[in-house]
């Protein structure tokens, strides 16, 4: 009882902490639009008689936590998961472009992270511009790709998948490469005492030692993925895809749809890093670690 009221308490305080805040700002950054609309209503209400106002505009700048969750209840538990309508559509739209560039973005680190560790070239070679690509805002690299390959034929979920992939694979390199290099050098020149060849180095001692590294980097790579799959739908004018329901959102003021998108984009996040722990847990189980 005492451990669960020590890890429950603090959140519900910090929960508390924001609401309070978030609904100060409604009042603050929506009163000026209530106090003009009474204006040219020509009507002169008390500050009381405005407050109810604040939390109940159609297009607030800044949308109250119940008006959010109403969006957020009408669009996923009211609309059929294949309305266009619908949370769920735009979410599982954006999850398969998420996914692809998360598989690919993940073979592709793991493979450049082994290359880096045994190939003293390409440490040198790739290493630097691993750690470059990354000074380039996605927001620019975007619409560039998505240009090129419509320019050869190639549209729809791929596009989008290569942003994700751009973004997930330079966590996974860099933490593979720390991975990889994690055993110690006795653990190493034991191995070698044993004539072991660098094919079973690599997979009995190497690999294993990489694991936590490479699940820890494959939370952040999960999560930077949807990112960039929202980001890949904003250039293209997507009408599918929580990144659409932003980019609607924004082109006709609808704040509270733009809020809901962003809230279900970060349940989705909060989902899909959730499973990467599950496996990381089973994993160092079966290995006979604790996580």
């Amino acid at each position: 009882m005492t451990t669960l009221r020590q890890r429950i308490l603090p959140v519900l305080t910090i929960i508390v902490a924001i609401l309070v805040l978030w609904h100060i700002a409604v009042v603050y950054l929506n009163m000026p639009f209530a106090r003009d609309q009474a204006a040219r209503a020509g009507q002169q209400l008390s500050f009381s008689e405005l407050l109810p106002q604040t939390f109940a505009q159609e297009r607030p700048v800044l949308p109250a936590p119940h008006q959010i969750i109403a969006e957020l209840w009408d669009t996923t538990v009211n609309k059929s998961v294949t309305s266009k309508r619908s949370l769920v559509y735009h979410a599982g739209i954006t999850l398969s472009a998420t996914l692809l560039g998360f598989a690919i973005g993940t073979a592709l680190g793991v493979l450049l992270a082994v290359a880096i560790v045994h190939n003293r070239a390409m440490d040198r070679s790739v290493m630097p511009w691993v750690i470059a690509s990354q000074t380039i805002p996605i927001i620019a690299v975007a619409p560039m790709i998505i240009v090129v390959l419509n320019s050869i034929g190639i549209s729809g979920l791929l596009p989008k998948a290569l942003i994700s992939t751009y973004l997930s694979f330079f966590p996974i390199v860099v933490g593979m490469v720390k991975g990889l290099r994690s055993p110690e050098s006795i653990q190493l020149d034991l191995m070698h005492t044993y004539y072991a060849a660098p094919s079973q180095i690599f997979w009995k001692l190497r690999w294993p030692s990489a694991l936590p590294y490479l699940f820890t980097s494959l939370k952040i790579a999960i999560a930077i993925s949807l990112v960039g799959a929202i980001v890949g739908e904003l250039p293209t004018g997507a009408v599918a895809g929580l990144g659409a329901r932003l980019l609607s959102g924004s082109y006709y003021g609808q704040t509270v749809q733009i809020w809901a998108a962003l809230f279900m984009a970060a349940a989705v996040a909060a989902i899909l890093v959730a499973m990467v722990g599950i496996a990381h847990t089973a994993v160092l189980r079966r290995m006979g670690e604790r996580p």
